[in-house]
């Protein structure tokens, strides 16, 4: 699966580009523009491109898809006009993964998030109608990636997923950047309950341990709730850091 266009490395980069393909753009217009996306775009901390896969599509309606071999019923996303459009793309840098969103890929984690936002350079091909050709998954993508057990009409929203935890890492993205450090997953549990001000809201307050100054005590209480939640809400979590 591996090509002599990727390229892996154990070091940080701050600038990350990622090029996303897709038959359906104009989806990923909205979710690429606000927020963290949106601010670590403008500081340059990513680069991310939307390529419209119709652009290398054939003949006069430039398709894209076409039948099935053997019948089945859906159309199939072509070989040839995702060839085309990846070959250009290396003609310009070398990438460090080439990812297809698919519902039976690895299911993406925290852990690979961490992963993904320490290279350079990453496409995502956004899969749609009943697939994409199977050469193109034998020969031409790194990884293939789920957001859950589930399927949606294509893949722009789970590049959209993937993008937003990639970016967020990202050194500078977040305004306080120890924020994403204690994001749930990071430490392989649930994030501890969190409160704001007022300290008492109709007779809910927060707890006292919170409001006592001391760090010590609090990060104690903190790590026993984020340990109670997990065993309550994901116990899965506790078996997989187990290692059984």
């Amino acid at each position: 699966m591996k090509n002599s266009n990727i390229r892996n490395y154990d070091y940080f980069c701050i600038i990350m580009r990622i090029d996303i393909i897709t038959v359906l753009p104009e989806l990923l217009e909205s979710p690429l523009s606000h927020s963290i996306i949106k601010r670590a775009r403008a500081k340059s901390l990513a680069e991310i491109v939307i390529h419209d896969l119709r652009t290398y599509g054939k003949g006069k309606y430039l398709q894209t898809d076409d039948y099935s071999f053997g019948g089945d019923a859906g159309m199939v996303m072509m070989i040839e006009p995702v060839y085309n459009l990846l070959e250009d793309l290396k003609k310009d840098r070398l990438y460090d993964e080439i990812l297809y969103t698919s519902p039976d890929g690895e299911l993406f984690s925290q852990k690979e998030a961490n992963r993904l936002s320490c290279l350079q350079n990453i496409i995502i091909l956004c899969g749609h109608y009943k697939g994409i050709d199977q050469r193109i998954r034998d020969h031409l993508i790194t990884k293939e990636i789920s957001i859950g057990d589930y399927v949606l009409s294509g893949g722009e929203l789970a590049a959209a997923v993937i993008t937003d935890a990639l970016v967020r890492l990202l050194p500078g993205a977040l305004s306080d950047e120890t924020s994403a450090l204690t994001d749930s997953f990071q430490d392989g549990l649930l994030a501890p309950p969190i409160y704001t001000r007022p300290a008492n809201f109709r007779g809910w307050k927060v707890p006292e341990v919170l409001l006592c100054g001391d760090p010590v005590k609090i990060r104690t209480w903190q790590e026993e709730k984020s340990l109670d939640r997990t065993e309550r809400l994901r116990p899965d979590l506790l078996k997989n850091n187990s290692g059984d």
